[in-house]
C-alpha cells in the first residue's frame, strides 16, 4: 500500500509505494534526472538502423540502471529514431522528443507491479500513437495502436517472474519491429539471436533459463 513517503534527494513529500531497505525513496522527478535529456540527445545524432544495436549500447551505459523506466525511454527512442534513418517514414526529431514526453508521463516506477502495466508497453504505443496521429476521435489510428500495445503486453506477461527491464525493452522492439512490417511495410534490421550479459545484476534475481535471452553456463 502506498504511504507517505519524503524524497531522498529534494525532499519532497507524496505518497508513494517503493523505497529501499533502509528507508530511503527516490521521487519520479528525481528518478532518473539528466538522464532523459543524455538519452534524447544519443538518439539524435546516430544513424543507427538497427533499433536492437541503439537500445543496447544505451542499457549498457553505466548511467541507466538495471531496472527502471529509464529503459522505456530507451526503447522508445531505440524504436523511432531506426525509423527515421530507415528513411521511408519522414521521423522528425520533435515527434522522437514527444514520443519520450508521452512515455514519461506514463513511464512510472513500480507500475508494472502496481497497476499490472510495464511502462515499455506505452512506450511502443506513444511511438505508434505519433506516427499514426491516433487520439480519442481517430478510428483505426487509435484501433491499431491500441492492438500493437496489447500485443507488446501479452509478449512482456510471458516474459515476467520476475520483471526484468532488459528482457521486456528486447521483446517489446521484437513486437514493434514486426508491426512496423505489418503496417507500414518497412523491414528493420533485427538480430538473429540476443545474447544477455545483466544476469548477475539483477536485484531480484534472474529468470536464467526461462529467458530467451541469458547465457547458458
Amino acid at each position: 500500500m502506498g504511504k507517505e513517503m519524503t524524497c531522498h534527494q529534494c525532499g519532497k513529500t507524496e505518497i508513494g509505494n517503493i523505497g529501499c531497505p533502509n528507508g530511503h525513496y527516490v521521487c519520479d522527478d528525481c528518478h532518473g534526472k539528466h538522464l532523459f535529456e543524455f538519452i534524447l540527445k544519443d538518439i539524435q545524432t546516430t544513424q543507427e538502423q538497427n533499433p536492437f544495436v541503439i537500445a543496447e549500447r544505451l542499457m549498457s551505459h553505466e548511467r541507466v540502471p538495471m531496472l527502471g523506466c529509464e529503459n522505456a525511454w530507451i526503447a522508445a527512442g531505440s524504436f523511432l529514431v531506426a525509423l527515421k534513418n530507415e528513411g521511408t517514414l519522414k521521423i522528425t526529431d520533435d515527434q522522437i522528443r514527444e514520443a519520450l514526453q508521452r512515455t514519461k508521463r506514463q513511464a512510472i516506477g513500480g507500475y508494472c507491479g502496481l497497476t499490472g502495466v510495464c511502462g515499455i508497453a506505452p512506450a511502443i504505443g506513444a511511438c505508434f500513437s505519433v506516427i499514426l496521429g491516433a487520439a480519442c476521435p481517430k478510428d483505426q489510428e487509435t484501433a491499431k495502436t491500441m492492438s500493437i500495445v496489447a500485443n507488446i503486453v501479452q509478449a512482456i506477461a510471458s516474459l515476467t517472474g520476475p520483471c526484468c527491464c532488459k528482457a521486456f525493452v528486447r521483446v517489446a522492439l521484437t513486437e514493434a519491429v514486426a508491426s512496423a512490417q505489418k503496417f507500414f511495410n518497412i523491414s528493420l534490421v533485427a538480430p538473429d539471436q540476443i545474447v544477455c550479459t545483466y544476469s548477475a545484476r539483477h536485484p531480484h534475481k534472474c529468470r536464467e533459463e526461462k529467458c530467451p535471452y541469458y547465457i547458458y553456463s
